[in-house]
């Protein structure tokens, strides 16, 4: 077992132990544009209606192959959140983010949802 720690931009993560690579189930998927590695299944997508940093993103319940960051407020398109930046666990690409905490009652239930920019995916599969 070891500790490896990332520098994002400022930001320090630590990882340990091996790497595990866990596989999206379905028959489509989204992988890491970087590595390649599965980050979600296309029919676990909850809606393809967001909007990321890099353009269109796509919102789901489960995702896989992540290392989460640190909690942040940010001012979004829908108000106020806490959110934590993803990453893959495989190449630390900056993926999308999570969805800690809303504010707004009508924001509530995406609290432990995910974005997945679409910039940063391929699609794979069906």
């Amino acid at each position: 077992m070891f500790l490896v720690f990332f520098d994002l931009g400022g930001k320090k993560l630590a990882a340990m132990g091996r790497l595990f690579i866990e596989d999206a189930k379905g028959e489509k998927v989204l992988i890491c544009r970087g590595c390649r590695v599965d980050s979600a299944s296309y029919d676990d997508i909850e809606s393809k209606e967001f909007q990321g940093r890099y353009g269109r993103a796509y919102l789901f319940r489960k995702v896989v192959n992540i290392v989460i960051g640190s909690s942040e407020e940010r001012i979004l398109s829908s108000g106020f959140h806490v959110v934590n930046d993803i990453y893959c666990s495989s190449c630390m690409q900056l993926v999308g983010w999570r969805y800690e905490r809303a504010e707004e009652e009508s924001q509530k239930y995406k609290e432990g949802m995910f974005i997945l920019e679409k910039e940063r995916m391929e699609k794979k599969g069906g």
